[in-house]
């Protein structure tokens, strides 16, 4: 019965997330969001709540760390009594850069991210909070490196009136653990037809490092042989199953058959704690393919995760 109330809990929790995460809410649903975060806190007083609470809790709310500066106060107050909450991540917005006529759009949002831990809630290690403010200020500075990039050339294009033209950058915290923490940096240019291309930033939280791909593994494992096999499987799996579905694994130009993965190459950890390795619009496939990923199941790297 408990188990029950446990996963209603979590479904409703998780339907409040993907609502948050739309960047508006009602005073009903903002009301309604506190109302559960009280019950999550007060469900299963035992000697099993912690472990339990933050197998709920952590999983479902974390993504709610994606939060415009005019968030409500109520809200903020309400997240930091979940454990885990206050001690973790976030990400605001830094800055915003909107035009739309009827020849050109654009839709910037820069996020930031903030990280401290509270000294109140852990001990605090000092050299893990410089690692995470020093992580955090690159991470951060990349960030706007890459949108001022897009926003010159965008008012560029507007100057010498090149025509037709969309940008859009937005964000996305994926899946995130008291351990890691990962934010999707979503960037699209259009111009008759259109790009995406992504950028995942994930930091370790024990460490206050941002994670290496081969620092998930036993020293010396050869972790990219069975990460690249298993994709490969995937995706010959995914064309057998739909013929729409193209990858480059036997095309005649040989040089773009995906071989293998690199330490280069993008991933995040999803909620199963699985790696997720992910590619842009015409990495491994053609454009019309879009953004492609693939979760590698846990028994395929058993044995040489850390």
């Amino acid at each position: 019965m408990t188990d029950k109330k446990d996963s209603l809990l979590e479904n409703e929790l998780q339907g409040l997330r993907k609502e948050y995460l739309k960047h508006q809410m009602t005073d009903m649903q903002t009301k309604l969001l506190c109302q559960k975060i009280e019950e999550a806190k007060t469900m299963n007083k035992n000697q099993f709540y912690p472990i339990k609470y933050a197998a709920i809790a952590a999983a479902a709310l974390i993504g709610l760390f994606v939060i415009l500066p005019n968030t409500s106060g109520t809200i903020a107050h309400a997240m930091e009594q979940i454990p885990f909450i206050g001690q973790l991540v976030k990400v605001v917005t830094f800055r915003e850069y909107e035009y739309e006529t009827d020849r050109n759009m654009a839709d910037i949002e820069v996020p930031e991210i903030q990280a401290e831990i509270k000294p109140d809630e852990q001990p605090v290690d000092s050299a893990v909070q410089e690692s995470l403010d020093r992580t955090t200020a690159e991470i951060n500075a990349e960030i706007q490196r890459i949108t001022e990039q897009l926003i010159q050339e965008f008012e560029t294009n507007l100057e010498n009136d090149w025509g037709y033209q969309d940008v859009v950058v937005k964000s996305e915290v994926l899946a995130t653990t008291p351990e890691y923490f990962t934010l999707k940096l979503i960037c699209y240019q259009g111009a008759g037809s259109g790009y995406q291309w992504n950028y995942f930033y994930t930091i370790d939280l024990n460490t206050g490092e941002r994670l290496q791909l081969k620092a998930l593994f036993q020293e010396g494992a050869d972790y990219i042989t069975p990460i690249s096999e298993d994709i490969k499987r995937q995706m010959q799996e995914q064309m057998d199953a739909d013929e729409n579905v193209i990858y480059w694994l036997h095309d005649e130009i040989e040089e773009w058959n995906f071989k293998a993965i690199t330490d280069e190459t993008n991933f995040y950890l999803n909620e199963k704690d699985n790696v997720v390795v992910a590619f842009n619009e015409g990495d491994v496939a053609p454009m019309y393919m879009g953004t492609v990923e693939f979760e590698i199941p846990a028994e395929v790297l058993a044995g040489i995760r850390k």
